[in-house]
């Protein structure tokens, strides 16, 4: 299933003006990075947030909320948000400001998108040349 694209769209207009706001594929969905640090994404129809280790543990309590567990085992301090917990605009906002909060703590990283872009054409390239020939 395709990510909700009207989720992704809530959530670019509630992150929209910040100047460290970043936006890349990821999880089969879309990620929104702060800072160069994942802070939250859209995967199917769900909201994904970064909250850390603490901040996870006590979203967890909370109705609409489970462990993301994209890869089949949970992901530390990363959750999942089911569509009735952010059909409002002030409980998407709410939950966004806090995984905002947590990517603010975060070392800044730097994000070039053309040269991640690279570097997968040349990593693709090396293992071609790599391959042996068949015949």
């Amino acid at each position: 299933m395709p990510y909700d694209e009207r989720l992704a769209e809530r959530v670019r207009k509630a992150l929209s003006g910040r100047e460290d706001l970043a936006e890349r594929r990821m999880f089969g969905g879309v990620a929104f990075l702060v800072r160069g640090n994942m802070c939250c994404g859209v995967t199917k129809d769900l909201l994904v947030l970064r909250l850390g280790s603490h901040g996870a543990e006590l979203a967890l309590g909370k109705a609409h909320i489970r462990e993301m567990d994209f890869t089949g085992k949970p992901m530390k301090g990363m959750v999942y948000i089911e569509p009735e917990g952010v059909r409002t605009e002030p409980k998407l906002q709410a939950w966004l400001e806090q995984a905002v909060r947590f990517a603010g703590t975060l070392p800044k990283k730097r994000t070039a998108k053309v040269k991640f872009g690279m570097r997968n054409a040349e990593f693709g390239m090396r293992n071609k040349l790599r391959t042996p020939r068949s015949g």
